[in-house]
This record gives structure tokens, sequence and C-alpha cells, in this order.
């Protein structure tokens, strides 16, 4: 466990994630964390984003930058828990450059709710199983 962060996926970055600053864009580092979060929600946890009775909605997020990166390359994006309660979640998600150094650290707060009501549920099953694999320690 790397850093902390028992799950790691390395994500490419594109032409398109430069803006005319000539780095990756702030809207990119929120793009990567909703993504490799629900990567593996759907791989580890079974969450059917298309079909489910249970879905998660963001409800808060935030990104520190610690330095900047450009395209071409790619980020080793880190992902654990930080806390797992109820039915809400909170991750806390570390972006590094392929020479292993910090580009920016956030977190995002998930709550899982029916699909149709969107009144929180409680998170079980497979889906907790993934989420406490998240956990460190």
């Amino acid at each position: 466990m790397v850093n902390g962060y028992p799950h790691w996926q390395t994500v490419p970055l594109r032409w398109k994630d430069n803006d005319v600053y000539g780095h990756v864009n702030n809207v990119v580092h929120y793009s990567l964390m909703d993504t490799v979060i629900n990567t593996w929600l759907i791989e580890q946890g079974g969450l059917d984003v298309e079909a489910g009775a249970v879905i998660g909605l963001c409800v808060e997020s935030h990104c520190g930058y610690h330095s900047s990166v450009s395209f071409p390359g790619a980020l080793r994006v880190g992902l654990r828990v930080a806390h797992l309660g109820k039915s809400s979640v909170r991750y806390e998600i570390g972006m590094y450059a392929t020479d292993e150094s910090l580009i920016a650290e956030g977190h995002f707060v998930h709550v899982f709710v029916d699909r149709d009501s969107r009144r929180p549920v409680p998170v079980s099953g497979k889906l907790r199983e993934a989420l406490e694999a998240l956990q460190p320690g």
C-alpha cells in the first residue's frame, strides 16, 4: 500500500487535457477522481450505473493542487476510503506524476441513494465489501 492508498490506477493524459497555459486543466483532475472511483465501484463493487436500483450521488468534492503536469504523460492515481458510513463514503485521492511527484490531492463524497426516490439507502453486499477493501490498515 504505497502512500496509504490500497488501489492505484494509471491514467494516460490526452492532448485535449492541456489548457491554453500548457498544463492539465483543473477540471481534468476532478474528472480523473470521478473516473477512478466509478471504475472501482463498477468493476469491484458491482455498481450498475445504467440500470441498478442504487446509484451514488456526489455531494462534495475538493482538489488541492501541488504541481502541474502536461500531455504527454500519465498520472498514477491512488484511491482510499477515509470514512465509510451507513449510506455515504468519503474517498481520498492522490494524483502523482510518473516520477512519483505529488500533483494533486482531493476528496470526494458519495451518498448512495435509490435510483427512483433519490432517498439514501444503506451501502451493503458486494458494494460495501469493495469499499471496505479501500480502507487503509
